[in-house]
């Protein structure tokens, strides 16, 4: 799927989807951008000097206010620089980023990796999250309706700055090892219809869950439902993820039939 980038050449006082201006809404995209790329609060001078905007840091810095006000961004308290929202990430990744498709070459090699094990559903998942997890560089867990979870991808939780805190490492851990939490979440709270589900820790209200961001899909295997999951920071690569996921999602019913 691709979705429209806004740009220089859109009306300034144009109102794009939720109510913003294509200059706001052009200034929230890199702010994201930066975000996911840096993992820290983004200041309008960081903006001016690496994106294209044509306006002023204090244009820039103006908008940033707007935005914080309208709920788009936050100001954590030990930075003059901003944050982006749950409602911005689900804004961005619905209206404004463009997917990475994967490659044929590394579509044909996740296929062969899961091939061999194809007749066994519990093999199958077991080296579908694996795989997953390791393109994905997160966590990446698989669920069944009737209970069981698959997990891989433990350690790469340490490589994000948002997991440097141990409490915030043990809450995620725990949450993973928690069967009924998981399948509340996939079979509960992932449900909306779409292809792909966002959800996010802080919009869940589970305690401890704040830093946490999920990106999920369904599948139905052998008259069964299953869910697959990749479990992070708030600032998922989901421009690689999201089609990822999508298409692993489909590998596992297509390699099951």
């Amino acid at each position: 799927m691709h979705y429209q980038l806004i740009t220089n050449h859109c009306e300034r006082n144009e109102l794009m989807t939720d109510g913003l201006t294509a200059r706001q809404t052009q200034i929230l995209k890199a702010l994201i951008d930066e975000y996911i790329e840096t993992a820290e609060p983004v200041g309008s001078f960081a903006l001016e000097k690496k994106y294209n905007l044509g306006v002023s840091p204090a244009t820039i810095r103006n908008e940033m206010a707007e935005l914080t006000t309208s709920g788009f961004l936050r100001q954590p308290h030990t930075s003059s620089g901003r944050v982006p929202t749950p409602r911005a990430m689900k804004f961005y990744v619905s209206q404004l980023m463009e997917e990475k498709q994967m490659s044929l070459a590394d579509e044909v090699k996740a296929k062969e990796e899961v091939w061999d094990v194809r007749s066994d559903v519990d093999k199958l998942l077991e080296e579908a999250v694996r795989v997953l997890a390791e393109r994905t560089r997160n966590v990446a867990v698989a669920a069944m309706d009737e209970g069981k979870t698959w997990h891989a991808g433990y350690a790469n939780i340490f490589a994000n700055p948002e997991f440097s805190d141990l409490r915030a490492c043990a809450n995620l851990f725990s949450f993973l090892d928690e069967t009924q939490r998981l399948h509340e979440l996939f079979f509960e709270r992932a449900i909306s219809g779409s292809p792909i589900d966002i959800l996010f820790g802080e919009e869940l209200g589970w305690p401890g869950l704040s830093p946490v961001g999920v990106v999920a899909t369904h599948f139905s295997i052998r008259g069964k439902n299953g869910a697959l999951g990749v479990i992070g920071p708030i600032r998922l690569s989901y421009p690689t993820v999201v089609p990822m996921l999508r298409y692993f999602g489909n590998l596992i019913e297509e390699v099951s039939r």
